[in-house]
């Protein structure tokens, strides 16, 4: 395993590789498993902010996480992942605190849907999952009907 000081961590949407990106979210994510490889590019080339994890030396990319925003007080967080082969050496948290905390958003609402990494984004202020005061209307995209 590389130290984590062996990555670095860029936010230029031209350096990230969306076969590496594609690759996970449609084969290991549990997410929006409806999405086309095209509509995964679409949302990169527009998102907000994109952050890429990459290898020092050789390049490649290992880890991603995406931001979709108002640009001034809110932002949504997702597609985070780090490849399997890469976990635990701290670049899930170099990540979303690269894009929350170190970034042009850092004073913004943050949102997230997740199932799981509960106890990761808690430490950066995420409170326990509750629906008391959220609404949210389900997509129709990619259902029958």
């Amino acid at each position: 395993m590389a130290a984590p000081n062996a990555y670095e961590l860029d936010d230029n949407v031209a350096r990230v590789n969306m076969d590496v990106v594609w690759g996970y979210l449609s084969t290991e994510a549990y997410w929006s498993r409806w999405r086309t490889r095209g509509i995964v590019e679409q949302q990169i080339r527009t998102a907000w902010r994109v952050i890429g994890v990459y290898e020092q030396g050789s390049g490649d990319m290992v880890g991603f996480a995406r931001a979709v925003s108002d640009g001034c007080a809110m932002a949504y967080l997702a597609d985070v992942f780090v490849l399997r082969s890469h976990r635990g050496q701290g670049l899930g948290g170099r990540l979303v605190r690269a894009m929350i905390e170190d970034g042009p958003g850092a004073r913004f609402l943050w949102m997230l849907h997740t199932t799981d990494a509960h106890g990761l984004y808690a430490k950066f202020g995420f409170a326990p999952p509750q629906h008391t005061r959220y609404l949210e209307r389900r997509s129709q995209l990619g259902r029958p009907g």
